[in-house]
């Protein structure tokens, strides 16, 4: 599986482990910093999937006549959606 490939929540979930992992204050520097390198990867990938789904919403909320509704500065309106 491509890296990039891997679903937004076991991405996160990895992201809590890491994290999990560098609070502990086990790994080595060695480690601590190839954790750090995967949680900015991780966190680039996240950020991507949020910003494609951000924009999915954008274009499904749409007025009756199917035009996508826009607020007064242009910008297409959008809605809160909770995420896991």
């Amino acid at each position: 599986m491509n890296p990039n490939d891997i679903p937004f929540e076991k991405a996160f979930e990895r992201l809590e482990a890491i994290l999990e992992a560098m609070n502990s204050g086990q790994p080595s520097l060695q480690e601590s910093l190839e954790l750090y390198q995967e949680a900015d990867k991780l966190i680039g990938q996240c950020s991507k999937k949020l910003t494609e789904a951000e924009r999915t919403i954008e274009t499904l909320v749409k007025n009756r006549s199917g035009e996508v509704m826009t607020g007064p500065d242009g910008r297409p309106l959008t809605q809160d959606i909770q995420l896991p």
